[in-house]
């Protein structure tokens, strides 16, 4: 099996070049399944039921959250309608709309995703990750495997997350049970892909998918002019025409579940006018 993960999707041209590289992306690497974390999807913070139907018609089959999840009005509607493929975190606190996980059905196999969010370095008060995602592990194990009471043939993790120390810890203590643990939220890619010992795929940090002339894809000004002031300007998604993408390509163990092999994917893209 392969899937295609792309990193933070980051504004309306971040959407734009989702639709832009995927069929050629498609074409290339002919992936089963396509995922993508949308929660900066909308003007770069939140994702809105337009959006997240734009980015799904453009050919991306389930959407993963993160700290953004309800900051927009009319989040907790977008989150509830389970006939939407758009997950929040798992470990969000409290009594809130949305799932945290969904079985996705690719042909005859049955692939588990799953949106967790970290605590290091993040301003709201998350449940632990590790303990949430052990929970739900308890419920589901890869085919092949002994534990598990429910069987599936992959489990991919979007982890959320802002030190690279959280992300690695929990990669290792989940080595062998997941097929990939795949890094979201500092739009930054790393070059750490690696299959651990066991048999996980693991990066810190798929990237983002926005405009390059940016500061994690916001406005560059803004940032500057934030980090002089020490004030807390709006920050609005960077204008301009070129785009990274950035995402990473899976193939997976149809046996096992496992991982084969992780490659990072990055493709740079111009579009034909600057989209506010």
């Amino acid at each position: 099996m392969k899937i295609l993960f792309f990193g933070d999707i980051v504004g309306r041209a971040g959407r734009q070049a989702v639709k832009q590289i995927l069929p050629q992306l498609k074409q290339e690497f002919e992936p089963d399944l396509v995922l993508a974390n949308g929660e900066n999807a909308a003007h770069g913070q939140g994702l809105t039921e337009e959006g997240a139907k734009e980015i799904l018609a453009a050919g991306v089959d389930y959407l993963t959250g993160g700290d953004h999840a309800f900051a927009l009005g009319g989040s907790e509607e977008l989150l509830a309608d389970a006939s939407l493929p758009v997950l929040r975190p798992l470990n969000w606190p409290g009594d809130v709309a949305g799932r945290g996980s969904a079985i996705i059905i690719v042909g005859a196999k049955r692939v588990l995703l799953i949106s967790l969010i970290g605590r290091v370095f993040m301003r709201h008060d998350f449940d632990d990750p590790f303990v949430r995602v052990k929970e739900l592990l308890e419920d589901y194990s890869l085919a092949g495997q002994e534990q598990g009471s429910e069987k599936v043939d992959a489990i991919i993790l979007d982890f959320h997350a802002e030190a690279t120390s959280e992300k690695a810890a929990l990669g290792w203590w989940l080595d062998g049970q997941i097929s990939a643990l795949l890094g979201t939220h500092t739009h930054v890619p790393t070059a750490d892909e690696k299959i651990l010992p066991a048999g996980s795929a693991f990066i810190s940090d798929v990237g983002m998918v926005g405009v390059m002339d940016s500061v994690l894809g916001a406005d560059k000004d803004i940032v500057i002019k934030r980090f002089l002031t020490q004030r807390l300007f709006r920050m609005d998604p960077a204008l301009g025409r070129q785009m990274e993408i950035n995402a990473v390509l899976l193939e997976l163990d149809d046996k096992t579940g496992l991982a084969k092999n992780i490659s990072r994917v990055r493709r740079i893209v111009y579009q034909d006018e600057v989209l506010v």
